[in-house]
């Protein structure tokens, strides 16, 4: 299954370190705390400065230190053991997989997404979606699944944020160097460089394709940088969601037909294909293109593409899901309806809903058309598609529209802060994570004394604080940053206030702002000299979305007011470096999408793992997840039609639930400083939503549900 062409070793490793140039070119060490310590070691300051990227380490590093590693008996033997675990996980024949699907050997499953966020040092990823699906990739590796990724390069991956003086995000796209990322050219089975042609309107578009081990998991990347394209087209996979809506189509082309070709140029014969979000539908025609070229009627390569093909649809917005203009859809795809057997109409047909009649080609209705299997990503979620998509089942009453859930999870491996990671392990067990769908293990949460718990929450506090001040310093000295953008970075952040956490994308819908709807409320709260209260906010916007970009300039606002500075920070440039301090650092986690537009979220999730309590709207997981006792939720409004009226009950909510609740407990303290009512929660959080929105649970729930009927051809069980 890994295609992928030699790795080189360089010739400064010591030869008793040769293979340390092969773990780095496996994403397995980034979720393994003995193998990111075992690179840690080796340069504890050059592993601050690379970000923990040991591929830009293992290049930096001095030999002369790599040669006393070689004289340190306690280095070596944590090489050895370390490369030992990575030899025997690589080579269990005894998965989880391998053990309830023993008539499945043979299976593969390529998993497409237009983004996946695997770690820092590959930064082809914008937020939620893309790091649920990296999430997948690595849990699919522990499990042992079969399954490969498809997606793109994006040789200037999604945009470096930086927020001006006066608060306006501004997009800097940067090359990332490939050479310090654990990336290198896959290689067909007659060993030369696998690349592909798709053809695009009037002209041919070729890719090369690049190849990211993940433990057991291989991801394959599609870069359209070739000499033989023009230059328009050699930059057509260079951004992650960027461009107009014909650079957008081109992309989707690629990824969906390209994406398959690639599987054949590879050797690789999947048995069930999954589409992650509609990006990648055009997989389907092209899958049908071949069965129809091989003899088959269109209905019965259909049938046959509509039976192995699995999708998940992420979006509850209408406005999220792309539509394309049927003149584009015509000057692209004019040649290529002939070979599915259709008419130009019948074609067209296949992306059309009630709200596109005659005008656009709606990619998730082609993805929902031609998928046997498909699935939203929470209970609420799949309530509200059900009602979006009932008319492509016309007469079948809603509920028994076919569109089931499948709730996210995160891999707890790697969100995990090392301080709890060590906590769990005394308490749980040293194999919790390999075990942490099992409610009955997180049971043993209550075995951890109030004291530990606290301190170690206590701990990962000052370690967030660490990183804001390092950040806002490094902006100073390196002159980025003016003297009024370094207090808004949350220099004045105080390490003993209750600080509250708002980290994701900032689309208008998820209500950055909405804490902020009565300043002198707000203030009171913020200021209060016994019971101080402070936010952190990290988040990027579109490029192209002025109201989120409006939201940022809003926030950063605030947080250079005199009356609210101090206590309100604006993190810049959010990615998965950051948020892992965020998740594990702060002590509430607050959540504000305006109902029902959230249709999962995972942030929430890592910081319950984490020991972060959840203040939410009851929408997307915490709707399933809140059980009254385990955090907060803010209830749902009365039948309310007017946006601004259900933000005032909303806000209302949250400002009672601060004030009445969260302050309160996390200030009343014992004799010996513990906040033993607020430890209580927290222990209840954990125990309750650890194991059940983690992708374990979520992997064998797509394995069980939909992935093997996919394979057998086999319709869901529903």
């Amino acid at each position: 299954m890994d295609n992928s062409d030699p790795t080189v070793w360089p010739a400064r490793l010591p030869k008793d370190f040769a293979r340390l140039q092969e773990l780095a070119q496996n994403l397995w060490w980034s979720w393994k705390p003995e193998a990111r310590h075992l690179f840690e070691v080796i340069d504890p300051t050059l592993w601050h400065l690379t970000h923990h990227n040991p591929v830009k380490l293992l290049s930096d590093v001095k030999p002369e230190r790599l040669a006393a590693l070689a004289d340190d008996p306690t280095f070596v033997r944590l090489y050895s053991a370390v490369m030992k675990a990575f030899d025997e996980y690589l080579g269990d024949t005894k998965t989880w997989f391998a053990s309830h699907y023993q008539g499945m050997e043979r299976s593969l499953i390529a998993y497409f997404s237009a983004e996946f966020g695997l770690h820092n040092s590959i930064p082809i990823y914008s937020g939620g979606l893309g790091i649920l699906a990296g999430d997948h990739c690595k849990e699919a590796s522990d499990l042992g699944v079969p399954l490969v990724g498809v997606g793109f390069m994006y040789p200037q991956g999604y945009f470096k944020q930086r927020v001006t003086v006066e608060g306006w995000q501004e997009a800097v796209y940067m090359p990332f160097n490939r050479s310090e990322s654990p990336i290198h050219q896959a290689m067909t089975p007659a060993g030369t460089p696998c690349q592909i042609r798709v053809e695009m309107a009037d002209r041919t578009v070729a890719a090369l394709v690049w190849c990211v081990r993940v433990g057991r998991t291989v991801l394959y990347l599609l870069d359209t940088d070739v000499s033989e394209n023009s230059p328009e087209d050699r930059a057509l996979s260079a951004r992650l969601y960027g461009g107009d809506q014909e650079i957008r189509l081109s992309q989707e082309i690629l990824l969906g037909i390209g994406g398959v070709r690639v599987m054949r140029a590879l050797g690789l014969a999947p048995t069930v294909w999954h589409a992650n979000e509609g990006h990648s539908a055009f997989l389907t025609l092209e899958r049908i293109r071949e069965l129809v070229q091989s003899g088959l009627s269109h209905a019965e390569a259909s049938e046959s593409v509509r039976q192995s093909t699995v999708f998940t649809t992420h979006t509850p917005v209408p406005a999220g899901h792309d539509v394309f203009p049927h003149h584009l859809m015509e000057r692209y795809f004019h040649g290529y309806w002939e070979q599915l057997g259709l008419t130009r109409d019948e074609f067209l047909r296949l992306g059309e809903t009630p709200q596109t009649m005659g005008q656009g080609f709606n990619m998730t209705a082609l993805a929902m058309r031609m998928s046997a299997h498909v699935n939203a990503v929470s209970r609420e979620h799949g309530r509200v598609s059900r009602g979006m998509w009932k008319h492509l089942w016309p007469g079948l009453a809603e509920d028994l529209v076919p569109i089931r859930s499948v709730t996210n999870g995160i891999h707890a491996p790697t969100w995990i802060s090392p301080e709890l990671n060590q906590v769990y392990g005394k308490y749980l067990g040293p194999d919790w994570a390999t075990r942490c769908d099992d409610p009955a293990l997180w049971q043993r949460v209550l075995d951890i004394p109030d004291s530990e718990l606290w301190a170690v929450r206590q701990t990962m506090k000052r370690k967030l604080m660490s990183f804001i001040r390092e950040r806002a310093r490094t902006g100073w000295v390196q002159g980025h940053l003016q003297p009024l953008q370094v207090l808004a970075r949350g220099t004045l952040l105080d390490p003993e206030a209750l600080t509250i956490g708002f980290a994701r994308r900032f689309a208008t819908y998820k209500r950055a702002t909405l804490i902020f709807r009565d300043l002198e409320r707000l203030r009171h709260l913020l200021q209060n000299r016994w019971r101080p209260v402070q936010i952190v906010f990290a988040g990027k916007a579109h490029p192209a979305d002025e109201p989120g970009r409006y939201f940022i300039h809003e926030v950063v606002s605030f947080c250079n007011d005199h009356k609210l500075g101090g206590h309100v920070a604006f993190l810049e440039d959010y990615d998965m470096h950051m948020a892992k301090y965020l998740v594990q650092g702060v002590d509430v986690w607050l959540n504000t999408p305006r109902a029902p537009m959230e249709a999962s979220g995972t942030s929430g999730q890592k910081a319950a793992l984490n020991g972060v309590l959840h203040l939410s709207v009851l929408d997307g997981w915490w709707q399933e997840g809140y059980n009254g006792a385990n955090g907060w939720g803010i209830p749902p409004a009365p039948e309310l039609n007017d946006p601004q009226a259900q933000d005032a009950y909303d806000a209302e909510q949250l400002y009672q639930i601060l004030e009445h609740e969260v302050i309160p407990l996390f200030y009343q303290r014992d004799l010996d400083g513990i906040p033993r009512g607020w430890i209580q929660i927290v222990k209840e959080s954990i125990r309750t939503i650890a194991p059940k929105f983690c992708t374990k649970r979520m992997l064998k729930e797509y394995v069980d549900l939909m992935y093997a009927a996919a394979a057998t051809g086999m319709p869901s069980s529903w």
